[in-house]
């Protein structure tokens, strides 16, 4: 299949929307009876911004994982490589840890913003990866440098779930990835997130395409790439500290929507992250719908189901390529 880019990003835009209607009109009650007056409530102000906040988080993560992947030249990259999402889910459980998860301190909590220290989290994680890496010069000191902090904060967070076992519950919900919580506020502020990445990774995208010749060719070219290299790793931090912020850890979507595009439309990296945003939203939209309609009146996690849906494309696709052609 090798569609053209407009009428991919029109086919994406399009499932998206279908998808951003059945979120409305689907629940764990099933499907909402448009006669009661009281519905227009949960429709307007609950399973609206949750959907348009799961399309958002979605977008986010799939334009992190076009932008990591060509700037590590890694098909394999995904939007956690910096420890990112270390650092976040760290931040998450020294702060249940200190604060506590019971219902006296659940204003608290409010207070303090979960999704504020989560954000900070990924940003503390990337700035350590940055600091153990010495600076942006070598990709390959990044990504070992970003492998190293991943593990310790993991380790980290390990020993504050140990010591503060009561958080084990909470800190399940965030590693699994819970959208049940998204309102307005976390819609305006992962749309504003995702405008300023996706301006910074279209301007930058000629530059990626050029690290595609090597970057001895891309700097032969002009590119200079050190600075690069800091902007777009700011763009796909930025990007994937506002979704894990607002919605946890949801794994696949940043790796799985790149590759959707390509294979559908082999294309450009300014294109391949436009497209990657609107497969991202797309899939983790329909993923959340899942989430809520499969065993009713229960909710999966949509990490969860994003994993195994993403886990099984990979298979397919690794069993497609490992088949000898005939």
């Amino acid at each position: 299949m090798n569609l053209r880019p407009g009428v991919l990003l029109a086919l994406l835009l399009a499932a998206g929307l279908l998808c951003v209607l059945a979120g409305v009109l689907v629940g764990s009650t099933g499907w909402a009876d448009l006669q009661d007056e009281g519905m227009s409530v949960i429709l307007w102000e609950i399973r609206l911004p949750r959907s348009l906040g799961a399309w958002w988080a979605g977008a986010l993560l799939g334009m992190a994982g076009a932008i990591s992947q060509g700037l590590f030249r890694n098909p394999l990259a995904d939007p956690y490589l910096l420890g990112s999402a270390s650092g976040a889910q760290l931040a998450v459980a020294i702060t249940l840890a200190f604060v506590g998860v019971s219902a006296q301190h659940a204003s608290l909590l409010a207070d303090v913003g979960l999704t504020g220290i989560a954000f900070v989290g990924t940003l503390i994680g990337v700035g350590l990866t940055l600091v153990l890496a010495r600076g942006v010069e070598q990709t390959l000191r990044l990504l070992l440098a970003g492998v190293v902090v991943g593990v310790v904060l993991n380790a980290l967070t390990g020993l504050a779930t140990l010591w503060a076992p009561d958080i084990l519950r909470a800190m399940q919900a965030f590693l699994l990835g819970n959208t049940g919580l998204l309102g307005w506020s976390s819609v305006s502020v992962m749309a504003a997130s995702g405008a300023l990445a996706l301006i910074i990774g279209l301007l930058a995208s000629p530059a990626l395409d050029a690290l595609t010749l090597g970057e001895a060719t891309a700097a032969s070219l002009g590119v200079r790439m050190p600075l690069v290299r800091l902007l777009l790793i700011f763009a796909f931090a930025l990007a994937t500290g506002a979704a894990v912020a607002q919605t946890g850890i949801v794994a696949f979507v940043g790796l799985v929507a790149p590759h959707l595009v390509r294979a559908a439309c082999p294309t450009l990296h300014g294109r391949l992250i436009l497209l990657s945003a609107a497969a991202g939203g797309a899939l983790l939209l329909a993923a959340d719908v899942l989430a809520r309609a499969l065993v009713r009146p229960q909710e999966l996690p949509v990490g969860l189901v994003t994993a195994l849906l993403g886990g099984v494309y990979l298979l397919v696709l690794m069993h497609r390529r490992g088949t000898p052609k005939r």
